[in-house]
């Protein structure tokens, strides 16, 4: 069941990815999604308050979405990893991939304002429907 569920929301546009707060708070956020192989893969900022809380708390909950975060599909259950800069370098390529231009234009203007260790990537493996 996970393998299709992975398939399902690393082919969407969007993924709402939730992470927790120290107290549980659950804390949602639409992002950009790339499949490969067995996992899923993102990026963001490296000093974002999502790569604060999945150091502190790698659980997750996703759902493909929209791009302002509404949910369009069942709830997974997932464990995300934050990555080194050769990961990052492979998370970014896959978004690049999958986005084609805009994720190449998005890519540069990141790496333009915030350098090339502004920004990190994101590894998710995806466990059961929640």
């Amino acid at each position: 069941m996970a393998s299709d569920g992975l398939t399902r929301l690393g082919d969407g546009k969007y993924l709402l990815v939730t992470t927790f707060k120290r107290d549980g708070t659950a804390v949602p956020t639409p992002v950009w999604i790339a499949r490969d192989g067995e996992a899923l893969y993102f990026w963001t900022v490296t000093d974002s308050g999502k790569v604060k809380r999945i150091r502190n708390n790698g659980r997750v909950q996703l759902a493909e979405c929209d791009f302002g975060g509404k949910p369009l599909g069942d709830t997974f259950e997932g464990q995300a990893r934050i990555l080194d800069a050769d990961g990052s370098d492979r998370a970014r390529s896959l978004i690049q991939s999958k986005y084609g231009l805009v994720g190449r234009i998005t890519m540069l203007g990141s790496r333009l304002r915030r350098g090339s260790e502004g920004t990190i990537g994101v590894e998710i493996t995806v466990d059961a429907p929640a």
